[in-house]
């Protein structure tokens, strides 16, 4: 049964169990003499003193981040000083080549899917926030989470989601293990195969570490949360201190107790337009760099949506720190440069046409035929936006076979594989793939195989004619770059044809 209604509970009725989620001791445990590990000053001084490149230190840099190798807080401070066309136009070039070289030419898709809008914290900028009474809230039973991956998995086509939970009683650890359980479970009948949900990634909350060893037993994928911003100043301002997400310092070692909980592919994010760009961009690579440091393995995905506007949400309408077009191009550049070796998530906040132009600097994922309002893919028999059951307003709603097909006709593989997750490639394995440029091998035949899957079971005629010439390039490098795999490769691809699912390398 369908729950909408408007929020009228203050949070302090969830007040014994907000005072109860953070748990000092899994916070110290990751400080040094409680001082974390974004150092201002340091970020600060970095910035400052790199505000003039020099055209071959910085072409010494892109060489360094050609060899996959993460770059240091002053070459980033570098690259992030560079206003010279050319120079910006090679760093651009530089990042393309990177993401070539670690992920070759696939494009992973997926699709957001949003089960409850409860939140009992108050962040400024959210439509989400509990503060804001003309948010319709909804929690979706596990009856309705089926109805919406039906619709993902057999109607659209998806094969990953990103699962999206607000913070609250409501939404806690055994509804997250519930629903995703139930995602998993989902199984539907297409044109030739069937439709399923093969990796779950989650958006949520900070959370301790017996509840994120729950959390990875229930078969979670990348668990993703953004720090929204880097800076202490600007967070401690946009998030009340009597909230959870007060706090900045229990979400800033939210991967760490992942770490520890034995979940080792996780997911950075900061929301552009909070803070000067600049600055969260050195976050992102300190946080980066503090998980190789501590664990071995850096961020399996980074994220970096802007700020969009929400429903009775001022502070979101005009941010005092809101980054340009040309300024997210040159963010998303430094960042694939700055840790290339990271997954880089491009999410349907941008419009097409940014979208068209952001993608070749180095992204590796998208999101498509995406909806964020609760119970959005079941219920709506539009596809207009109602903005008082979403966190935000998007600026693409294209459908994913629009996206893919434009992807082929740029000459661009679309990948549903999710094999490396399920052989075990994750963590540290799947670090010292990617660095060496060997993962890329494994996903070239897997993109192949789930892309011949996709399009026999979902695509429209011009999309399948789009993905034929793709698939023919792609089956001969193929046979030429991997001569050894390749009967097994085409036995795989013919039995796909026929019409078995899900095989993979």
């Amino acid at each position: 049964m369908t729950t909408i209604m408007k929020d009228k509970r203050p949070a302090a009725d969830c007040g014994g169990w907000i005072q109860n989620r953070i748990k000092p001791e899994q916070v110290g445990k990751y400080l040094d003499h409680g001082r974390d590990f974004i150092d201002e000053a340091a970020i600060e001084q970095a910035l400052a003193a790199n505000r003039s490149p020099d055209p071959k230190r910085v072409r010494d840099i892109l060489h360094k981040s050609l060899a996959i190798e993460t770059l240091t807080s002053e070459e980033t401070a570098c690259l992030l000083h560079v206003e010279d066309p050319l120079l910006l136009a090679e760093m651009q070039q530089t990042a393309a080549a990177v993401k070539t070289k670690v992920y070759d030419n696939r494009i992973v898709t997926f699709a957001p899917l949003y089960l409850s809008n409860f939140c009992v914290n108050d962040c400024l900028y959210c439509g989400f926030r509990c503060s804001n009474k003309e948010e319709s809230r909804r929690i979706l039973s596990l009856e309705e989470v089926r109805r919406e991956v039906e619709v993902l998995a057999g109607q659209i086509g998806h094969k990953r989601l990103i699962v999206v939970y607000g913070e609250h009683p409501r939404s806690g650890i055994e509804y997250m293990a519930s629903t995703l359980r139930t995602i998993a479970d989902v199984k539907v009948r297409t044109r030739r195969g069937w439709g399923q949900i093969r990796r779950c990634n989650v958006n949520a909350a900070p959370l301790p570490v017996e509840e994120l060893v729950l959390l990875k037993e229930a078969g979670i994928g990348t668990f993703q949360v953004f720090q929204e911003t880097y800076h202490k100043g600007t967070y401690e301002k946009l998030h009340p201190r009597h909230t959870i997400k007060g706090n900045y310092q229990w979400r800033l070692t939210c991967m760490h107790r992942a770490m520890e909980a034995g979940i080792d592919d996780v997911g950075l994010g900061a929301l552009f337009g909070l803070y000067d760009w600049k600055f969260e961009v050195m976050g992102l690579l300190y946080h980066a760099t503090e998980l190789e440091r501590k664990f071995g393995i850096g961020p399996h995905t980074i994220s970096f949506p802007r700020l969009e506007p929400a429903c009775n949400t001022p502070y979101a309408q005009k941010p005092q720190y809101e980054v340009s077009d040309a300024d997210f191009k040159r963010l998303v550049t430094v960042i694939r440069l700055a840790v290339p070796y990271t997954g880089m998530i491009l999410t349907a906040r941008e419009n097409a046409q940014l979208r068209r132009e952001v993608l070749p600097l180095g992204c590796t994922q998208t999101d498509a035929s995406t909806r964020i309002g609760i119970g959005s893919y079941a219920d709506l028999v539009d596809e207009n936006q109602h903005s008082e059951r979403q966190q935000f307003l998007l600026g693409d709603t294209r459908s994913l076979d629009d996206v893919v097909r434009e992807l082929a006709e740029a000459g661009l593989i679309t990948s549903f594989c999710t094999a490396g997750y399920r052989c075990g490639r994750t963590g540290q394995k799947i670090m010292k793939l990617l660095r060496s440029g060997k993962e890329g091998q494994f996903c070239k035949l897997n993109a192949v195989i789930t892309f011949r899957e996709w399009l026999d079971d979902f695509a429209s005629g011009e999309t399948i004619a789009a993905g034929e010439k793709v698939i023919a390039k792609e089956i001969e490098q193929i046979r030429l770059r991997m001569p050894e795999v390749f009967e097994a490769f085409l036995s795989y691809y013919e039995k796909t044809r026929a019409g078995d699912r899900d095989l993979y390398f």
